[in-house]
């Protein structure tokens, strides 16, 4: 029986690496996947999933407006497993189309993105996979004290942290830093 999987941490924890990775181990295999990726994240070009240690695959980018249960069945049928990258960008709709994937189409689905965004407040996409994905599994990172990082800062341009904002502002390291909640509080004035 195909499930639906939510891998989930912070940032810099390696969610697109372990992606990369599976989908390698499918192909190495002789089995094909389908690789999904959000379009507003344009870091490595459009519907590019690349890691911060230098792995990239080219994936099919898509928008809120998408319909991922027909995109899969247009462009991922037989797919061994299907693979979201960044997937607190989906909407709730289309993590409800994900799980028809795995429940009707027997394809599993594997989405990776963070749980909460730099006010501690969870994605969209993220609340809907938490509340139905099958199997959660967190990815861990740390903080720069150890413990483990379950929160992250975004930074302004003066390194500062910022408490207000746009929920949603694509970035890396020169935006965001993980910490644990501890140092998040501290960092948030809270």
């Amino acid at each position: 029986m195909a499930k639906l999987y939510f891998h989930y941490s912070t940032m810099n924890a390696g969610k697109s690496t372990l992606l990369l990775q599976a989908s390698y181990n499918y192909r190495e295999r002789g089995m094909t996947t389908l690789l999904l990726t959000a379009a507003v994240d344009t870091r490595a070009g459009a519907g590019r999933i690349a890691s911060r240690i230098g792995i990239a695959e080219d994936a099919v980018a898509f928008g809120p407006d998408a319909d991922l249960f027909a995109l899969v069945q247009d462009q991922g049928a037989g797919a061994a497993c299907i693979f979201v990258d960044e997937a607190q960008f989906l909407t709730a709709a289309q993590v409800w189309q994900l799980a028809r994937v795995a429940d009707d189409l027997g394809q599993p689905v594997m989405a990776y993105g963070l749980r909460s965004d730099f006010r501690g407040e969870l994605f969209p996409g993220s609340a809907a996979l938490l509340a139905i994905a099958d199997d959660l599994r967190e990815v861990r990172t740390i903080c720069h004290c150890g413990r483990k990082a379950t929160m992250v800062v975004r930074l302004d341009t003066d390194g500062q942290p910022l408490r207000q904002g746009a929920q949603i502002q694509v970035g890396g390291n020169e935006s965001y830093v993980s910490l644990c909640r501890r140092h998040w509080r501290a960092a948030m004035g809270r």
